[in-house]
């Protein structure tokens, strides 16, 4: 679900321990100078390292690398660093036809063939994309393992059509971070724990865990995630990656294990706003089998227009401060540079701007998360058909009961058995709810605030640096912005803003729904002019 997943967003009001945590390096270490670099894992070199799909291209084109020898090396790549060396444990399977995939994009290449911007690209899904291969889809589950859908989801079905080979499956927060209040993000039964690259023992957050630290140690050019609330733009933040919430009904939700069909979504994490850009043009387009992207037949999708200089010009950009700031003091200074940088490139900088939430927003999101999850996961399960291993969330539940051991030895289900309780999506405390969490944060909230100062887009932290990874108490740490994006449905992009102590932080950019050409012209022209992105150190832990 998310780095704000219900337990940290509602139970544990975000922010209090990162923020002592994050108090106490600060005075240790005035300015996050390091005194003593902690021991790095022995990584080999890699030539792969922090290559743009558009290098990639280059290579293919000129001999210098086919798919195969692409594809060879990344899965070399992940061999030595995830059950070995740093042992990130962010990948659950990796594709057996992978090679003969690459093969053939090979094949089509030499008879003068070539889909697009993505053939011959390796990329990797986040276990919860559904794919009809040899791969399982499981949501990180055991209760889950072996299953196989009917079809490819369609996000898979657009890839294999714009020439990529998928990889495999990355690890992922167990059933999306739905299932406890007191979860660890990074951890599901079939994967165990994933670490995060840039400091092993702190957290990758999120749900799209392992696909942020997969990309972000070079295991592919991209990959897929998903996102209810933070789980794009959270791991993005703790793996120093763009990662792109698209509007709700950009991107099809088809063949996905959900959550909710008010809020899900599927987003691109690369290295770069370009490659971003590039999996995004691949997957976005309407989608028979879900009606909400009906909505974005008119929708300009010719997002590589957006990649040009000048994109920070004449922009209006409204800064939310006393509602999105405050969570990180570290998180919190790299934007105030972020905006010297924008009101350098032309920007007009709106500080302060309020966007007024009700202080029971975040109850009203799990409502409706709950009622949605029972209705939509059970709609999934029934669809795998009388050989999938679990058919409803009741069997689930049952599931996790009889294999405690496996599936539960650090947190429960409370979530779960909650969500079986509810009613049907008719009932009146969920329509209240969706009704109220969507006027909040649409007409009364995005809408509003930039309709009243003419905004182009809001700027906050994402979130603050990772946090350390706790299995005992849960996951814990500064809040950040997803929350009120995710909700509306609207469109949210995260770009690396700098390090604290060795740890990345990003900056979001997000706005009304469909304004991704907006979005990404001014992530773009903000990466460009500062180059935050490095590749990670594989450290033991925070550089302090």
């Amino acid at each position: 679900m998310s780095e704000h997943t219900v337990n940290r967003r509602t139970f544990l009001k975000a922010g209090t321990l990162g923020g002592v945590a994050a108090a106490r390096a600060s005075e240790a270490h005035a300015g996050g100078t390091a005194q003593r670099e902690p021991r790095a894992a022995s990584v080999p070199p890699f030539d792969l390292e922090e290559v743009s799909i558009a290098a990639l291209q280059e290579r293919m084109a000129s001999g210098a690398e086919t798919s195969t020898s692409i594809t060879q090396k990344y899965l070399a790549r992940i061999a030595a660093l995830d059950t070995a060396g740093p042992t990130l444990r962010q990948v659950l399977e990796t594709n057996p036809d992978a090679l003969a995939v690459a093969a053939e994009r090979d094949g089509e290449r030499r008879a003068g063939r070539v889909r697009g911007p993505l053939h011959g690209v390796p990329i990797l899904l986040k276990d919860n994309i559904g794919t009809a291969d040899r791969m399982t889809t499981t949501a990180g589950s055991l209760a889950l393992e072996g299953s196989v859908p009917a079809k490819d989801s369609f996000v898979a079905g657009r890839l294999r059509e714009a020439g990529a080979i998928l990889l495999g499956k990355t690890n992922m927060s167990e059933w999306a971070n739905i299932r406890s209040t007191r979860s660890t993000s990074g951890w599901s039964g079939r994967g165990g724990l994933g670490r995060n690259p840039y400091a092993l023992d702190r957290n990758t957050s999120g749900s799209s865990s392992g696909s942020g630290a997969a990309v972000a140690a070079s295991y592919a050019a991209a990959a897929i995630g998903t996102e209810t609330d933070g789980s794009i733009v959270s791991p993005a933040n703790n793996t120093c990656l763009v990662g792109i919430k698209p509007t709700l009904g950009l991107v099809s939700r088809s063949g996905i294990i959900p959550i909710a069909h008010t809020q899900d979504t599927a987003g691109p994490m690369a290295r770069t706003v370009a490659d971003a850009v590039a999996v995004l043009i691949a997957i976005a387009a309407v989608d028979p089998s879900d009606p909400e992207t009906a909505r974005s037949a008119s929708t300009d999708r010719q997002y590589m227009r957006a990649l040009a200089s000048g994109g920070l010009a004449g922009v209006r950009i409204g800064v939310p401060r006393k509602q999105l700031f405050g969570g990180s003091p570290h998180a919190d200074r790299h934007v105030e540079r972020a905006m010297v940088v924008m009101q350098s490139l032309g920007a007009e900088i709106i500080d302060p701007v309020a966007l007024k939430m009700p202080d029971d927003l975040g109850e009203h999101e799990l409502e409706v998360l709950l009622y949605e999850f029972k209705t939509d996961v059970n709609a999934y399960l029934a669809s795998l058909g009388p050989r999938a291993p679990v058919k409803s969330l009741k069997q689930a539940i049952a599931f996790n009961d009889a294999n405690r051991d496996r599936e539960m030895p650090f947190f429960g289900q409370e979530l779960f058995v909650r969500a079986d309780a509810k009613g049907p999506l008719t009932s009146p405390d969920y329509l209240a709810a969706l009704g109220r969490i969507r006027q909040a944060t649409r007409e009364r909230g995005i809408d509003a605030v930039m309709r009243a100062h003419r905004l182009d887009a809001l700027i906050a932290p994402t979130s603050g640096p990772p946090s350390l990874t706790d299995l005992v108490n849960g996951d814990y740490g500064p809040g950040g912005a997803s929350s009120i994006p995710a909700i509306a449905g609207y469109p949210h992009i995260t770009v690396p803003a700098g390090f604290a102590f060795g740890l990345p932080v990003g900056l979001s950019i997000f706005g009304r729904a469909w304004s991704e050409m907006t979005l990404i012209r001014i992530a773009y022209a903000y990466e460009q002019a500062t180059k935050h992105r490095r590749p990670p150190r594989f450290l033991a832990t925070a550089d302090v």
